[in-house]
């Protein structure tokens, strides 16, 4: 009897095999190095990318790409849909692909996908070569803004997963007036001081997640703007850097109205600038609202403004006459925060006199100053709500 379960079972796994080997047999498949990619960092790969893409886009079929181990340079590529299949992947384990470390380019992104759906990106790391760039703008010369490293734009049911992205010059993920996207186990590295290297940039785009990222970088870590709705992030390291942030808002006449429905959850932030932050400018015609945004079960270390939020950001006081923010700012709590701050306000919530903030709460809270952990302050202005719990520095609301 044992033995009839045996083969059985055996004969079973055979089968599933077999029918695994066909199905996989029936997916076309494109390796970059069939249309004349080489792994030797020098030889341009973008025309042999672009060709195995527009292979896998014209398959009726879901098809995959394959870039193998080794380095490949890349100029710049953009891929582009709608496709005729809705599946794509993207199988980059164990490749680098690397920029060119001429930063006078006229691009403004590196690598971009446009209109594109279902498409799912697997592994690789992605090397932006900012380091000359950044080092042009610490010193003050005439430098160009420099390239995005990876720009999703007007598409969705977007995959990334295991994805690394270092030096870039730019933001290293942009997401753009996109919708489903999902980052997951992502990478993202640049040195401290390197200006403008936002980690993940988000902004007129819905449904985002990002679920367990690594983020190092010289700005913000995660920055949300304009027209973003129902954003989920969790389970991130954020440091060095500047924090996440909402906004800045307000600069200019806002195209989506704002933000709306975020979660902020499970988030260590190390030596940050920031820790979660709202900021909008002090301009008051241009209107629009941040709600309901959740910032829970957060650890601070060393971060210099922990709690943050500011409605009258005017940096050198220029074109705010009136100093009164037009974005209202309402709904929005923070929870289960603690840790220690890099200075003696660890909670500073600054809103407009025109247009205070509503329905702010802190819940939980505990944040001391410094590494002997003394007693931190907060600093309201402008502000209503209420507090529950344990909260440390004692709530100004």
């Amino acid at each position: 009897m044992a033995k009839k379960l045996i083969m059985r079972f055996v004969t079973f796994f055979l089968l599933m095999i077999l029918a695994t080997t066909k199905s996989a047999s029936l997916i076309p498949s494109y390796n970059i190095t069939d249309f004349g990619a080489k792994p030797d960092g020098l030889t341009d790969s973008a025309k042999p990318l672009l060709a195995a893409w527009s292979k896998a886009c014209s398959s009726t079929k879901p098809a995959s790409i394959f870039i193998p181990s080794g380095t490949f340079f890349l100029s710049h590529a953009e891929f582009s849909g709608p496709c005729k299949n809705i599946g794509m992947r993207i199988f980059a384990y164990g490749a680098t692909v690397v920029a060119s470390s001429d930063y006078g380019s006229a691009f403004a992104t590196w690598i971009t996908f446009r209109q594109v759906e279902g498409l799912s990106i697997y592994g690789g790391k992605f090397d932006g070569r900012g380091k000359p760039l950044w080092a042009c703008k610490m010193a003050g010369g005439n430098c160009p803004t420099g390239a995005t490293s990876i720009t999703i734009i007007d598409s969705k049911q977007i995959l990334l997963s295991g994805v690394t992205s270092l030096n870039s010059q730019l933001f290293h993920f942009n997401i753009y007036r996109s919708t489903a996207v999902t980052l997951r186990s992502i990478t993202i590295s640049a040195a401290g001081d390197s200006p403008n290297t936002d980690g993940i940039h988000i902004q007129l785009s819905s449904a985002v997640s990002v679920s367990g990222a690594d983020i190092r970088t010289g700005d913000d870590c995660i920055s949300l703007k304009d027209g973003d709705a129902d954003v989920d992030i969790e389970h991130v390291e954020c440091g060095p850097g500047h924090g996440i942030s909402v906004g800045s808002l307000g600069r200019d006449p806002l195209q989506g109205g704002g933000v709306r429905n975020v979660t902020v959850r499970s988030v260590t932030f190390t030596g940050t600038q920031n820790g979660v932050r709202i900021k909008t400018w002090a301009k008051e015609n241009n209107g629009g609202v941040v709600k309901e945004v959740r910032f829970e079960d957060v650890v601070m270390n060393g971060v210099s403004n922990p709690i943050i939020v500011d409605q009258n950001y005017c940096p050198e006081k220029k074109g705010c006459p009136k100093q009164s923010s037009g974005i209202k700012i309402s709904g929005v709590s923070f929870k289960n925060i603690m840790g220690t701050s890099a200075t003696k306000i660890a909670v500073k919530l600054d809103c407009s006199e025109s247009n205070p903030c509503s329905e702010i709460g802190l819940d939980n809270i505990d944040l001391t100053y410094g590494e002997k952990k003394m007693a931190a302050q907060s600093f309201c202005r402008n502000v209503n709500g209420r507090s529950s719990g344990l909260v440390i520095p004692p709530s100004c609301l």
